[in-house]
């Protein structure tokens, strides 16, 4: 019986899917006869010619895309539904977590619906706050963004960093604080850089690439990485160079100054993976630190994650992976940092030690248990003072304090609690909201479950599913599954102003925690990189089929989604069980698994990968890659994909080669689309194009599920 209902909704769903679609005309896609040789195997890339971001043909076939794609979104009849919903469910107050800086509080907000947050600076928690710098005011389209900033120790600079497009090249620039002028500094070719002032707020480090061929800066291949040092008031070509690794030439490097501004440390990182060397210069008395004090290693091997929490004199708090997959903190003496003599100060759980925070002279310690969230307080030596206790069962999204105050700053989430900024004094162990949220949301009336699904290979993979509480197991239920699954990332259950429009319509809202991010530790991490990544495309499988067996959806009313490593993640699990989904959104996926490594950091990823140009990882990598893996005549799922023309993290080519594939090779009537946003990157969109693309996804998702209205 339950065989016959699933066949006869695929039926619908499929009719449904088709009958709009049936009219699709795609642009025609131009295919060169090229092919590269890996290994003595040879791999056509027909659609190379879409990889010159810069050229006049690739612009058309991206504007006759979009075209057809907007034509079609255009149709569905709840897409205006979604925008207007979306749209009144972001316009509240959101409050980024602040930071204490010469003893001022910093910190981002949204009204609601402005297009970027706006930096506020206020003498206290109850104090009025005033605007220090409001971005939307730079560009009038929200086409510039603000990607970075700090305030000086003095409080008088404030350096922030501009970005086109939302794009990670930033120009650096100073303002005064007290008048709101911006000063003539202006540095360029910054990108993942921290920005870390001396004591004396003269001046402070970044972290920059030399500058890229002219046309090339979105999609050029980055090396030697540099950290400089940038005095006020001065030309950045008089900048001083500080560290370089002329032979680690893919390696990045970051510079960080301790609270107390005497020493500088040092890191330098293989690629987007936790793992470090780390390296430190006494920069002598803070009030005049000295720039050239020579650099010398603290840890010179890269074989863990070496990670600088904070120090109490000469004593330096770090957390590692070192000989504990899932975190310890220790404690070693800058004079005599021999491995020998470092000190155990809070050892590895069984809990995944996520962050840690010097508060006040103790360490704020946060544990994920089983992907969710706990808080407490040790003292520099380890003892412990007990739990933080938290607002519900959620995630701590990020910790903010410093070393001399006792003020704790946290934000706390979850899927039915919004992002709140909690401040927490380790002294007195009271708390207090600061500026708490209020969406236009009920969230009475539904409930998130944690659930663990069984993997091929007998791994149980969490999940959390939002949904109306009481909810029947019939199978009938539109289902979004969200996952990531890599880079150590953990994807912990949090607030999304978008969700509830989608669970207003009687739909799922379903996160997974696969093999490949960090919710374990370093070892489920390790479990689902290089030759061991089928696992996390194994685990995300496994919980479409735990959602479809428990009878909460069914394949027809299953959609699938995730951006960057997610996209790929996506566009493996549509190919690999096009069976098991209605409709994929791959959101600025790396798709093309052989060449990703040719273009701007893509290098630092081939820790977790592999490269193709290894005869070892090659296999593998072509066995999953999304752009090498379509084959005619199935019938995949309905298929949007999302990328943006300033994305110079993972180039939107990716993007256009995979569509233009599975437009060549979609077996059946349901859609193949790509949707390219413009003045937007790898995660920046202006919260117009933010709604705008939202909406789009989710009324797309819904129209190859079959929702036809709203269920509230």
């Amino acid at each position: 019986m339950r065989g016959s209902t699933v066949g006869v909704l695929l039926g619908m769903t499929v009719n449904a899917a088709t009958g709009a679609m049936a009219q699709l005309k795609y642009p025609e896609t131009r295919k060169e006869s090229i092919s590269d040789q890996y290994h003595g195997v040879t791999v056509p890339d027909p659609y190379r010619w879409l990889e010159d971001l810069n050229s006049a043909e690739t612009a058309a076939w991206v504007k006759a895309q979009n075209a057809v794609t907007f034509k079609y979104l255009n149709e569905i009849p709840l897409r205006d539904k979604f925008k207007k919903r979306i749209t009144e469910l972001w316009d509240y107050p959101k409050v980024g977590l602040p930071i204490r800086e010469a003893g001022r509080l910093f910190y981002l907000k949204n009204a609601g619906l402005q297009r970027q947050a706006v930096l506020y600076i206020r003498s206290g928690t109850t104090t009025p706050p005033a605007v220090l710098l409001d971005p939307n005011k730079l560009s009038p389209d929200g086409s510039i963004s603000l990607a970075a900033w700090a305030p000086s120790p003095d409080g008088r600079y404030l350096v922030y960093g501009l970005s086109e497009g939302g794009a990670d090249w930033q120009v650096l620039r100073v303002r005064e604080i007290a008048s709101g002028r911006d000063l003539e500094d202006s540095v360029h070719w910054v990108r993942f850089s921290g920005l870390s002032w001396t004591k004396d707020g003269k001046g402070f480090f970044y972290s920059r690439f030399p500058e890229p061929p002219r046309g090339q800066q979105l999609a050029a291949a980055l090396s030697n990485h540099k950290l400089y040092y940038h005095a006020v008031g001065t030309p950045q070509a008089q900048d001083r160079l500080v560290y370089e690794r002329p032979d680690l030439p893919t390696w990045f490097v970051g510079g960080l100054v301790t609270e107390d501004g005497r020493y500088l440390l040092i890191t330098l990182s293989p690629g987007a993976e936790p793992r470090n060397r780390l390296y430190v210069a006494d920069l002598g008395q803070p009030s005049k630190p000295n720039l050239a004090a020579p650099i010398r290693p603290l840890v010179e091997s890269d074989d863990a994650e070496y990670a600088p929490i904070g120090n109490l004199g000469t004593t330096l708090f770090m957390r590692t992976d070192l000989d504990a997959p899932r975190r310890r903190v220790v404690a070693l003496d800058l004079r005599k940092p021999d491995k020998s003599a470092w000190r155990t100060v809070v050892t590895e759980a069984p809990d995944a030690l996520e962050n840690v925070q010097l508060v006040g002279g103790r360490l704020v310690t946060q544990h994920l248990r089983d992907v969710q969230s706990t808080l407490a307080v040790v003292d520099s030596a380890g003892k412990e003072l007990g739990a933080i206790a938290l607002p519900d069962v959620g995630t701590v999204a990020g910790l903010s304090g410093r070393a001399d105050l006792p003020e704790l700053f946290f934000a706390f989430t979850s899927p039915l609690y919004p992002t709140t900024i909690v401040r927490y004094d380790v002294s007195t162990k009271t708390s207090s909201r600061f500026e708490a949220a209020r969406p236009p949301f009920d969230a009475s009336r539904y409930q998130t479950m944690q659930e663990f699904a069984t993997s091929r290979d007998g791994t149980r993979v969490p999940l959390f599913i939002t949904a109306r509480k009481d909810l029947p197991r019939d199978g009938s239920h539109p289902t979004l599954l969200y996952a990531y699954g890599g880079f150590s990332v953990s994807l912990t259950p949090g607030y999304r102003p978008d969700v509830p429009a989608w669970l207003e319509m009687g739909g799922l809202w379903v996160t997974a925690n696969l093999r490949g991010g960090g919710e374990y530790g370093e070892a489920w991490h390790q479990a689902g990189m290089r030759e061991r990544k089928q696992n996390v495309f194994d685990d995300f499988i496994a919980v479409a089929e735990h959602l479809v067996r428990e009878r909460y959806t069914a394949p027809p009313k299953l959609a699938i989604s995730g951006g960057s490593n997610g996209g790929l993640l996506v566009g493996v699990a549509m190919e690999q069980r096009p069976d098991l989904f209605a409709a994929a959104l791959p959101a600025v996926g790396v798709m093309d698994m052989l060449r990703y490594d040719q273009f701007t950091g893509g290098k630092a990823w081939v820790a977790e990968y592999g490269s193709a140009s290894d005869g070892a990882a090659f296999p593998k990598l072509f066995e999953y890659s999304p752009l090498h893996n379509l084959k005619d005549d199935v019938c995949y799922p309905a298929t949007l994909a999302t990328t943006a023309d300033h994305d110079d993290r993972v180039v939107p080519s990716h993007s256009f080669k995979f569509i233009a594939a599975l437009q060549a090779t979609q077996g059946c009537g349901r859609p193949a689309l790509i949707r390219v946003e413009t003045q937007a990157s790898h995660g920046y969109r202006p919260t117009d194009k933010r709604i705008a693309e939202l909406a789009d996804e989710w009324a797309f998702a819904a129209h190859a599920l079959g929702i036809k209205e709203a269920k509230d």
